[in-house]
């Protein structure tokens, strides 16, 4: 008799909880403070790599007066890259940092505005887009154009980590020239492994190619070339437990899943090739992407399926993947974004 007063207002919780997230969507909207619009502008740039900093130079150049906010990576993946070789205009190579600090300078010079933070949330239902920052306040822009870049796909390992840029590397194609005439391993069974551990076999003694399984996901033909190429050694059903050396790559440590064998292979060089991840999360539902989430643009545009919004760079490149490519569309999606705004203002003449 005692413990029925509780019984009532447990049962009174219980009541109010299940309500609360049964209507839990409406409750938060009722609640939800309305976020200030700081300001107006012309072309806000989302992404601070190559093509970002590029797109900034082409749209301060137009006199768009652009907003480039650099996102939780400034700079992009450049920013963890030692030596950069293969980028027109550096002869004696430049270090990725100080090559990005050298896009935003030129930036800057022309009027860029470049500002830390993040886009959290984008609306571009109307003709006006609109762009949270860090779900703090909104901007709105009259173009807007996307360059949040690509993620590599990594294994997980410490080693992996600590030595990425001293012999760990996700693109063959960017620091294989390090490794000439050298042992590297590339890991991966799809076509970017195998196109990889092709380009690799030119420059390098010898590639081992780490496949998981029995066999590879990639296309007949890139299977052919890379069975049919000599310095080119296949370790089927076989993991990386761990990358060896200290200030630099001197071997891998491999097991092998059917025999549970362990291994110590002597390479200076590791490949990393399971793919990249696109930074397109936020754009899930509003822009139009592939089933990998790389966005998709009109050909020979950087236009996407909303008016004003442009993409460029690794967003929306799953084939080339380099700093000049990125550069390349940069230049592209400003001249885009230009063009855009000048047949608006044509149109309300």
């Amino acid at each position: 008799m005692i413990i029925r007063p509780y019984s009532k207002i447990i049962e009174l919780f219980r009541k109010f909880y299940l309500f609360c997230n049964q209507n839990r969507l409406e409750v938060f909207q009722n609640l939800k403070i309305q976020m200030e619009v700081k300001e107006r502008v012309k072309c806000f740039i989302i992404g601070s790599g190559p093509a970002g900093y590029t797109a900034a130079i082409y749209a301060s150049r137009a006199g768009l007066k652009p907003v480039l906010y650099t996102g939780s990576q400034p700079g992009g993946q450049l920013t963890i890259t030692n030596d950069v070789e293969n980028y027109p205009g550096y002869p004696d190579g430049v270090v990725g940092p100080q090559m990005m600090m050298d896009f935003q300078r030129q930036a800057e010079r022309f009027g860029t505005q470049v500002r830390n933070g993040l886009v959290t949330k984008v609306d571009f239902s109307g003709e006006i887009h609109k762009l949270t920052i860090d779900d703090s306040f909104i901007i709105e822009a009259e173009t807007v154009i996307v360059s949040t870049g690509a993620s590599a796909k990594w294994l997980g390992l410490e080693s992996e980590q600590r030595l990425n840029s001293k012999g760990v590397s996700a693109c063959a194609v960017c620091d294989g020239f390090f490794f000439r005439g050298q042992e590297v391993a590339v890991v991966g069974g799809g076509d970017t492994a195998c196109e990889e551990a092709s380009y690799l076999s030119k420059l390098c003694k010898k590639v081992y190619l780490i496949v998981r399984r029995d066999q590879m996901r990639a296309s007949q033909i890139m299977q052919k070339r890379v069975l049919n190429t000599p310095n080119i050694e296949i370790l089927w059903n076989s993991v990386t437990e761990d990358i060896l050396g200290e200030d630099s790559v001197n071997g891998m440590r491999i097991k092998n899943t059917v025999t549970n064998e362990t291994k110590d292979i002597p390479v200076t060089g590791f490949f990393v090739a399971i793919g990249h991840q696109p930074n397109t999360d936020i754009f899930k539902g509003i822009l139009d992407m592939d089933e990998s989430g790389y966005l998709i643009t009109e050909k020979g545009s950087t236009r996407t399926n909303i008016e004003g919004v442009f993409a460029c760079g690794d967003a929306q490149d799953n084939v080339y993947r380099q700093a000049v490519t990125a550069a390349g569309t940069g230049c592209m999606a400003a001249l885009d974004a230009e063009r855009y705004l000048a047949t608006k203002e044509a149109e309300l003449a």
